[in-house]
């Protein structure tokens, strides 16, 4: 998608980004069934590869992988369509090194804003993506599954970059 480089050390956090690869969708999916209720499927995530969305994981100095993010780039504008941290870490600022190094990524290919959906359950993450300067600019009703056949909103959260 963008002449990026394959991996990146990040000196505050001591994570090492890296492009995903197929080779890294076990650890991937093992990390999206732990964080999510209704989790993307494998599939889903190879077809975002195949499209050559911007998919990146994050790895500690232990070369655990710890969490993973995906773009996709629209003409000005980058959609982050997923985040995740291994439960296990959350609290300790993994989440913000993902969103800072995500950024980055968007302002180097040059974007002028960046969007997304959330629960409006998932507070940790509504308030991270605040504290970032995303502001709510829509909400798209019975967006995502809900437990017992229901359906939940998402709020549509936009940031310039």
């Amino acid at each position: 998608m963008s002449a990026l480089p394959e991996f990146v050390l990040d000196p505050a956090s001591m994570l090492r980004f890296s492009r995903m690869h197929d080779s890294d969708l076990d650890e991937v999916m093992a990390i999206e069934l732990a964080a999510f209720p209704f989790p993307w499927t494998r599939p889903v995530f190879e077809s975002t590869l195949t499209a050559g969305y911007d998919c990146w994981v994050a790895r500690n100095d232990i070369n655990a992988l710890i969490g993973y993010f995906v773009l996709m780039q629209v003409v000005d504008e980058v959609h982050l369509l997923t985040i995740a941290v291994h439960p296990e870490l959350h609290g300790r600022g993994y989440g913000r090194s993902l969103m800072d190094y995500l950024i980055s990524l968007a302002r180097g290919m040059r974007m002028q804003s960046m969007l997304l959906e959330v629960r409006p359950s998932n507070l940790r993450a509504v308030e991270l993506y605040r504290r970032y300067g995303f502001e709510q600019i829509g909400r798209r009703k019975n967006y995502y599954a809900a437990p017992d056949n229901t359906r939940e909103d998402a709020l549509v959260m936009r940031m310039p970059l």
